[in-house]
């Protein structure tokens, strides 16, 4: 039995902006395939932008967290060094007097502080100023070929 008229969907007719203007075999003409390249590269770029700026608020928050837990570590570890300095003090007490003690492990302290900041100074000098003598240098010998081959070129 055949199914009544009003049982089949209606479509609408497509208007004439949504029915792209087309070539030889049904093919879509190059004006309708530039303005989809126009459009999809726009959208293209807008999401990679997008997906670019939700990659990098993840990482700064990741970053930012790792820097504070590193500024934790270092804290707790000045505060072990403290202690550990203290048990020194306390196992010289054991022998010597705390006087003598608390003089000979801040003695010590300083002198290794002291080569600490000599070393330190070292490096500092070694890496000033800070500039990359090895590139300029090349740099500059590069430039001295061009224009010597240049020179040639001219005299030929």
């Amino acid at each position: 039995m055949p199914e009544p008229s009003s049982a089949r969907p209606v479509e609408a007719e497509p208007t004439t902006a949504q029915v792209p203007s087309q070539g030889k075999a049904g093919e879509p003409s190059t004006a309708e395939l530039l303005s989809r390249l126009s459009a999809q590269s726009t959208e293209l770029v807008r999401k990679e932008i997008e997906l670019a700026k939700v990659e990098l608020t993840e990482k700064a928050k990741h970053l930012g967290l790792g820097a504070g837990l590193f500024s934790t570590a270092g804290l707790l570890a000045l505060y072990g060094l403290a202690a550990a300095i203290a048990t020194a003090m306390i196992a010289l007490a054991l022998v010597l007097p705390w006087w003598l003690s608390a003089l000979i492990v801040t003695v010590l302290l300083f002198l290794a502080a002291g080569i600490a900041a000599m070393v330190g100074k070292k490096q500092v000098d070694r890496g000033t100023p800070p500039k990359p003598e090895h590139a300029i240098a090349s740099t500059k010998l590069d430039v001295d070929e061009i224009k010597e081959a240049s020179h040639r070129d001219d005299t030929v």
